[in-house]
């Protein structure tokens, strides 16, 4: 027998939190977080981090357990998953993946072998000081040459994830896009429900612009700089998020607050799009369209229900 999983996921803003909370005190559900940001103290507001309050009481997982300066990827996020989920498994509940970074939740379902290759330090800082010298665009430029699946599928200020493929194809010959449909091709360990919870996109993106105001007034711009003057650098992991990379560069004097808050809004409301397509991508998908359900929370959560035979 297959050990049960539950996935809910969808774009940035859409309401994944609230609807998880519901929906683990339902079915006996501990939440994991599918978040690249989450995972880090001291940077709650730009994260849109869930409070003790909003728990309700649901244990959360990899939430608040890294310092800034640490880094995060999907190694250790799947790493840190599987025992989450051992923890879960022993009290007897079902773990639920919550969080809108779909690669995560990729490595996690069909347990994707990292190992294969260890990679290349000495090539990975070649392509970092391109990067650093010629800039994101001339990289991925690069990496559409090598392999151009894989430069549509990775968005060109995603450096990490463009050196990750340009390395793949470096050592290996093969382009990670092949690499990575083989994954996607693989079984999952779990009994799972892949859920994605989705809205229009008018309403969704002004749920975005909407939640950047309120991230300012709430304090953003404080929590930048104290992150700063902790001595966080703009090339860290942790300082890759919407909201602080842009708010680094209006503290560094190069774009003003207007402007940073504008970047924001924009770049998030791109991600968001993005997201929507990768899940668009992914198999035995259940799609939870709000607007269809009349924005009723009991309505979308017995429509979540409905579909989970093993709760």
């Amino acid at each position: 027998m297959k050990q049960p999983l539950i996935v809910l996921t969808g774009p940035t803003a859409v309401g994944k939190t609230k609807a998880s909370i519901g929906l683990a005190k339902e079915i006996g559900g501990e939440i994991i977080s599918a978040d690249s940001m989450q995972v880090y103290k001291h940077m709650d507001i730009g994260s849109a981090k869930i409070s003790s309050q909003e728990m309700e009481g649901v244990p959360h997982y990899l939430i608040d357990v890294l310092e800034p300066e640490e880094e995060f990827h999907v190694v250790r996020f799947q790493q840190m998953a599987k025992e989450a989920m051992k923890q879960i498994y022993a009290n007897g509940h079902i773990p639920i993946l919550v969080g809108g970074t779909g690669f995560y939740i990729q490595a996690v379902l069909y347990d994707i072998d990292f190992t294969e290759n260890k990679g290349e330090p000495a090539y990975r800082r070649e392509l970092e000081e391109y990067a650093k010298i010629h800039g994101a665009r001339m990289l991925h430029d690069r990496l559409r040459a090598a392999d151009p699946k894989a430069a549509k599928e990775i968005h060109a200020h995603n450096v990490k994830r463009v050196i990750r493929a340009l390395e793949y194809h470096h050592l290996t010959g093969e382009c990670i896009s092949a690499h990575n449909e083989r994954e996607r091709a693989r079984k999952s360990p779990y009994e799972f429900r892949y859920f994605v919870l989705n809205d229009v996109r008018s309403r969704l993106y002004e749920r975005i612009d909407n939640r950047v105001e309120q991230m300012i007034e709430k304090g953003l711009l404080q929590e930048v700089e104290a992150l700063k003057t902790r001595g966080c650098k703009r090339d860290m992991v942790s300082m890759q998020g919407l909201g602080y990379k842009e708010l680094f560069a209006y503290l560094e004097g190069e774009i003003t607050l207007e402007e940073a808050v504008y970047q924001i809004k924009r770049d998030t409301r791109h991600f968001a799009k993005r997201q929507i397509t990768w899940f668009k991508r992914e198999k035995q998908v259940i799609w939870i369209e709000k607007n269809q359900l009349d924005y009723d929370e009991t309505a979308i959560l017995n429509a979540i229900k409905a579909q989970i035979p093993f709760a």
